[in-house]
């Protein structure tokens, strides 16, 4: 059986949810699915040399301690092929990295940076926290696979997302966002033509009670498995 080797970025604390929620999804996902990851737990701070890891979880938990580790995890699974999910602030941090080294864009995240001049990421109209919403999928997208539907309903716990005259540029530059709600604002992202990179605002881990891997959790671990079984070990 292959066993991948997973770093969770996030600034660990059992006063989050979805952290306190992974124990019980590992194990979940190695008894009922087969999937065996050996996970790694990497705060922010540390997050800077990523490269060796089968797969980057960049889970909620924001403002994290350090903007440019979070930032530098999605770098380096986008830049590697590694496979990738980032979830709420995992999403947020996931758009700066995007908007700044391949776009070039000199953008700040609002709640990390309000003094700065241009802020990709801006406080909801409404906080999400604590709500659930329903999330249309695009056809044919990764999520939409994943998922079995063209619609789910997920919950969340944030206060930020896009601002969405950032869009087209973004999308002009390569991202896909494959999830929005009925009033089209953003929900998820993918990028195309990479193994497996995926990022929601919504948090799966937030799904059930914890004892069932949310469908986008278990396709990231199976994709996590599939590297470790293509990379040899040194």
């Amino acid at each position: 059986m292959t066993t991948a080797t997973v770093a969770l970025v996030g600034d660990r604390s059992p006063g989050v949810q979805a952290h306190t929620r992974v124990p019980a999804l590992l194990t979940a996902l190695h008894e009922r699915d087969g999937l065996t990851l050996d996970a790694y737990w990497i705060p922010t701070p540390d997050a800077g040399d990523l490269a060796g890891f089968d797969a980057i979880w960049m889970l909620p938990g924001s403002p994290y301690r350090s903007e440019a580790g979070a930032v530098n995890a999605a770098r380096t699974a986008r830049e590697h092929g590694i496979p990738f999910l980032g979830t709420c602030g995992g999403f947020q941090h996931t758009l700066l990295e995007y908007a700044r080294h391949v776009l070039g864009l000199a953008v700040a995240h609002a709640e990390n940076d309000p003094d700065a001049e241009e802020f990709l990421l801006v406080p909801l109209e409404c906080s999400l926290a604590g709500h659930e919403d329903e999330v249309r999928l695009a056809p044919g997208s990764l999520a939409e696979r994943i998922i079995g539907a063209e619609r789910t309903v997920e919950r969340y716990s944030c206060n930020f997302g896009l601002d969405s005259a950032y869009l087209p540029r973004l999308e002009a530059g390569g991202l896909r966002f494959t999830g929005r709600d009925e009033a089209g604002a953003v929900r998820i992202l993918e990028l195309p033509d990479h193994p497996f990179f995926l990022a929601t605002l919504f948090q799966p881990e937030l799904a059930g009670d914890g004892t069932r891997p949310h469908p986008i959790i278990t396709a990231f671990a199976s994709a996590a498995v599939a590297h470790a079984a293509r990379v040899p070990a040194p």
